[in-house]
């Protein structure tokens, strides 16, 4: 069972790059796992993601069609390996300190505060439950996030060594960027510190995906 923190997974391989009509099962279950143990079975790929707000995505409305699209075409190519499953962004006003040093309390400035939330909980809450009924032999977790550590200790102190836990940072490259994160490692049986440009590269899903109605389109700017 694959874990994936969408978000994670954009900011530290996508964002910038021609890789974002990703094919998260050729990728992470194709080509890594099935490196890292070649008789490994997928269960399913669980992508935790959130809907974009388009007010404040750097393409607008156009962003928020293509997410859809990305969405649409997973669900299509893979109705029974890949669930989606969905936070939310929060769009509030702040007021924030101006950055300065040493920080001043009292001066601070109005802002909008972007923030994703459920999607650490989800993860959390999808994993044990999945540990819990005996759904996968392996759990492989996709994100560099500190927060989720405590449901990877509570999965590894209550169900020992009777589970393989596996994490993959993503990362491009040979792991220059933000380096692999201990507080996961330290739960885990092995962990993958990067994810290579050409695995990325040979990991597209089709520019046309076929649905029985109208196909998917890869968005014109991706």
């Amino acid at each position: 069972m694959i874990y994936v923190d969408g978000y994670n997974l954009f900011y530290g391989c996508l964002k910038h790059s021609g890789d974002k009509w990703l094919d998260l099962k050729a990728l992470l279950a194709d080509q890594i796992l099935h490196v890292q143990n070649p008789h490994s079975e997928l269960v399913k790929i669980k992508f935790f993601t959130a809907d974009i707000k388009s007010k404040v995505a750097s393409n607008g409305a156009a962003a928020q069609h293509a997410q859809q699209a990305y969405h649409r075409a997973l669900s299509v190519r893979y109705p029974d390996e890949i669930d989606i499953i969905k936070g939310y962004y929060s769009l509030e006003k702040a007021r924030l300190l101006t950055f300065k040093q040493p920080p001043d309390k009292t001066d601070r400035v109005d802002v909008w505060r972007l923030e994703e939330k459920q999607t650490d909980v989800n993860i959390a809450l999808e994993a044990y439950r999945d540990a819990s009924k005996g759904l996968a032999k392996q759990l492989v977790f996709v994100s560099n996030d500190t927060d989720l550590a405590p449901a990877l200790k509570a999965i590894r102190d209550d169900f020992g060594t009777s589970l393989v836990l596996g994490t993959v940072i993503p990362v491009r490259g040979s792991g220059s960027g933000r380096p692999p994160n201990k507080q996961l490692s330290q739960y885990c049986d092995w962990t993958r510190s990067h994810i290579t440009d050409i695995e990325l590269r040979e990991s597209h899903l089709p520019e046309v995906v076929a649905t029985g109605k109208k196909p998917v389109m890869k968005p014109e700017y991706w």
